[in-house]
Parts: structure tokens; C-alpha cells; sequence
């Protein structure tokens, strides 16, 4: 197996508000917060050069440092989590690849993340994500993000509606797992990007991209994340943390 480029590094954007769950980046999980069980996770990820945590709460940046991880300031005024990587990579030298970890991940897979990295082999590739198999019960839930592919594997659309529409069998439904991947150059030029009218319709950031013309290439896995949105979801992740919960699958085809 090839291992990802050399000059790749994973940017974690970490902010402290949040409308479901404020200070979320802070909160325990088994004894660390959040934030540093994320990095922690993502310092596992074979290949990889350089793990740091982007965020503008000093408290973030404390708890990062004193785990022994990498954690660079940036600024308030970041919209985005997309905008927060591409301040934080800037002067960085030798960097050639980006992989977006969302800082709300912590039971992040480290195979998710060579994965993503390896899309990068492809010099044609500029923006990478993955997606897994949609589960039938997940069809009709728009916080489930659907990806519908080309025949080169990448994305025509992604929706919060059940796409494709199954009139035959054919094409395998996909769900969208939310790391993305940048070519350096590409993130700066993606973070620029005006909004486009179906991002703000589906509010999937993602589509500005593809609005804008540009190809993003999305990777098929088995990988199922479990991201902590709301306290029934930070809960759930800690019972799993404890033993008593079921883990997620960590098998990436």
C-alpha cells in the first residue's frame, strides 16, 4: 500500500461556540477534551507530517499545548471551518496536501484520514471527501448528506434529499462522510469562492465548489463517523469511550 504524499498535513478548525452544545470542543470525554481525543486520533494517521488544531479561543490553544499537540491562532471573523484551515496553512512552508479533521470527531478513524490522503496520488485530484454506504433507514433524514458520483468517482451532487431516486437498481445509495482533502493551492481558492445559490438552498458548503465548476473526488468506505452535534450525541460518544457503548465501523475498501 502507498503511503499519502509527503507535505500533508491534517488542520483541525476548533471554536468554542456552538449553538447545540457550547464549549463543545472542551468537553470530557473520558478524562480529555474533546479537541485533544481529536488530535489524538489524527496524530495517528500513518503518512501525515503535521497535525495542528486552528481555533480562536486561547482556552482551546492551552488544552491543545499542554497535550503535547500543535495549536495555531487564528482569526474570529473565520465563517467557516474551510476559511479557519486556509488562515492557518498560510506561510506554512513545504505544505502540499490539507485534510479538514472537524473538531467534533473524536472517535475520528486514522485510516479515514491515509485514505483521504492517498486521493492525492492522482495529480489531477484538487478536493477530496468520502462517503459510505447509505443505510435504508437514513434515506428520507436530511441531516443525512446524500453524494451521488460520476464513473471517474467524482461528485455530481450532494443533497440532503434521497438521492438518486431508486426507479431501478443501479447505482449503490452513498451518505456523505464529512473529511475533505485540499491541494494547497486549491483550499486558498476555494475559500474564496463567493457563495452560490444551492449551497445557501442546502446549506452544504460543498456545493460551492461543484457550483463553481470544480471537481471534487469522493472516495467510497465503510468508515461511519460519529460526530457530536448535541448532548445526547456527546453522551452517546462517552458511554462508547466507558466500554458500554457499540463502536462505529473502522473498515475503509
Amino acid at each position: 500500500m502507498n503511503e499519502p504524499r509527503k507535505g500533508t498535513i491534517v488542520v483541525i478548525p476548533a471554536r468554542e461556540q456552538s449553538e447545540r452544545l457550547p464549549g463543545k470542543p472542551l468537553a470530557d470525554i473520558a478524562g480529555k477534551p474533546m479537541v485533544v481525543r481529536v488530535w489524538e486520533r489524527a496524530s495517528q494517521a500513518r503518512g501525515i507530517d503535521r497535525v495542528l488544531v486552528a481555533t480562536d479561543s486561547p482556552r482551546i490553544a492551552e488544552v491543545v499545548r499542554a497535550a503535547g499537540g500543535e495549536a495555531v491562532m487564528t482569526s474570529s471573523d473565520c465563517a467557516s471551518g474551510t476559511d479557519r484551515c486556509a488562515e492557518a496553512v498560510r506561510g506554512l512552508a513545504g505544505v502540499e496536501v490539507v485534510i479538514n479533521v472537524q473538531g467534533d470527531e473524536p472517535l475520528l478513524e486514522p485510516s479515514a484520514v491515509e485514505a483521504l490522503a492517498r486521493a492525492f496520488e492522482d495529480a489531477s485530484v484538487r478536493m477530496a471527501t468520502l462517503a459510505r454506504p447509505l443505510l435504508a433507514e437514513e434515506r428520507e433524514n436530511p441531516n443525512v448528506v446524500k453524494v451521488v458520483r460520476d464513473l471517474r468517482g467524482d461528485a455530481l451532487y450532494f443533497s440532503r434529499a434521497p438521492i438518486p431516486f431508486a426507479r431501478a437498481e443501479g447505482a449503490e445509495p452513498l451518505a456523505h462522510v464529512g473529511l475533505y482533502g485540499y491541494r494547497r493551492d486549491f483550499l486558498e481558492i476555494f475559500a474564496a469562492l463567493p457563495p452560490t445559490p444551492l449551497e445557501r438552498t442546502e446549506r452544504l458548503e460543498q456545493l460551492r465548489a461543484l457550483e463553481h465548476g470544480h471537481r471534487i473526488r469522493v472516495l467510497r468506505t465503510d468508515y461511519r463517523s460519529i460526530g457530536v452535534d448535541t448532548p445526547e450525541d456527546l453522551e452517546r460518544v462517552r458511554a462508547i469511550f466507558s466500554g458500554s457503548g457499540v463502536s462505529p465501523s473502522r473498515t475503509l475498501v
